[in-house]
């Protein structure tokens, strides 16, 4: 049945509060759970367009790593080798947040990680940045290529780095974990459509809400422009597919697998389904967008990489198969900020994949961001005006 633009302005309702959330994700839910901590008495809203953890913080494989999506020896590179440490750094915190809440709620692993090399230029990267990575404090093994694949039961690659702070999760656990610890009132299945800043604090509307607040947190990922469209340059959408097989008969895997620079990743469950993603690097032209759906050419690249690199697994029944849309920020690194014409609203988006590796830790800084009356230590890290001297790419 069709809405008149009169009958929804007579049924939306008003609500208020001092904080208002957009975005049932990673970043979102633990903004919400920091400001509870700093004030129980917050009023707090999560707001969603769809159900919590909906978007990439629901379906991706739950890895907990440290640093950027990046080898640590291309990350100075990128970023300089102050910056490198400090976004290590950053993600340690994260890491040392989640293991400090109560991890039977949401799969808490401490199963370490492998950083795994897919061809010799990789492998010579990871053996050079050992000696940066043990400067930085950074607890790294290197392993040669027989030991890497004895241990994972592979073929096909070349050395690894075995770091021992490497984790994982069920992430829609931990999504729904925090939300449930912020004592925030969920509103789902609300799309946010405007976003105006005024002197009485923020309002947002949906189809069935005005919601006034103080003031406001947009962290909706790669669908941030969609609520602002003048931060689309600072977001690409990118999307990501996924499988999860029938249960292997043995725990071929103790620790997640991160390789080819990252393209391709994979983890078994304790229940023994393999979960293996990535592949969109052969295809980028068509992994860009919004669309929800999986593509054969990706599934088979992904299918494909699991049967070549662990045989093992070629008898095991691919059970299902999904997608998510990443945030890619244009130097890959999350970017934080006001909104324009909004100054009691912040935004964060661009995790460029690896939400779970600064997202409970971002979310603090957000909340610190509002609740404090100076500027949190990190702050500047990701803050937007990195990029003020220079027009970036989306």
């Amino acid at each position: 049945m069709t809405v008149s633009i009169w009958q929804q302005a007579h049924r939306r309702r008003t609500v208020a509060y001092d904080v208002a959330v957009v975005g049932g994700g990673i970043v979102g839910c633990a903004t919400a759970f920091w400001l509870h901590r700093h004030d129980p008495s917050l009023r707090i809203a999560i707001v969603d367009a769809g159900a919590l953890g909906s978007g990439a913080s629901g379906r991706n494989a739950g890895f907990v790593l440290l640093g950027t999506h990046k080898d640590y020896l291309t990350a100075i590179h990128d970023y300089g080798e102050r910056t490198a440490h400090r976004l290590w750094q950053f993600t340690r915190e994260n890491r040392r947040l989640i293991a400090e809440m109560n991890g039977d709620a949401f799969g808490w692993r401490e199963q370490g990680s492998l950083t795994v090399a897919g061809d010799e230029d990789e492998d010579d990267r990871l053996r050079r940045a050992l000696p940066y990575m043990r400067a930085a404090g950074i607890p790294a093994v290197y392993l040669g290529p027989s030991e890497t694949m004895d241990r994972l039961r592979a073929r096909g690659f070349r050395g690894s780095l075995y770091c021992t702070s490497g984790a994982a999760v069920d992430p829609l656990r931990l999504v729904r974990h925090l939300a449930s610890e912020s004592a925030a009132d969920v509103y789902t299945y609300h799309r946010v459509t405007d976003v105006t800043g005024g002197e009485a604090g923020v309002s947002l509307k949906t189809q069935r809400l005005n919601l006034r607040a103080d003031s406001a947190v947009l962290a909706a990922g790669a669908y941030l422009p969609r609520i602002v469209p003048s931060l689309k340059r600072f977001v690409r959408p990118v999307r990501a597919q996924m499988l999860a097989t029938h249960p292997a008969p043995d725990q071929f895997l103790a620790s997640p697998v991160y390789s080819h620079d990252g393209y391709f990743y994979t983890r078994q469950l304790e229940t023994g389904a393999i979960l293996a993603g990535g592949g969109r690097h052969r295809h980028r032209e068509t992994e860009v967008g919004y669309e929800d759906a999986t593509t054969p050419a990706v599934q088979a690249d992904i299918e494909r990489y699991l049967h070549t690199h662990f045989p093992w697994t070629t008898n095991l029944r691919v059970e299902s198969r999904w997608s998510g849309t990443m945030s890619f920020s244009p130097d890959h690194r999350p970017i934080i900020g006001t909104v324009p014409g909004c100054n009691a609203c912040l935004f964060a988006t661009g995790f460029t994949g690896h939400g779970m590796g600064f997202g409970v830790r971002m979310g603090q800084l957000l909340a610190d961001s509002l609740y404090l009356d100076e500027r949190p230590h990190a702050y500047d890290l990701f803050h937007v005006s990195r990029f003020e001297s220079r027009s970036p790419a989306a």
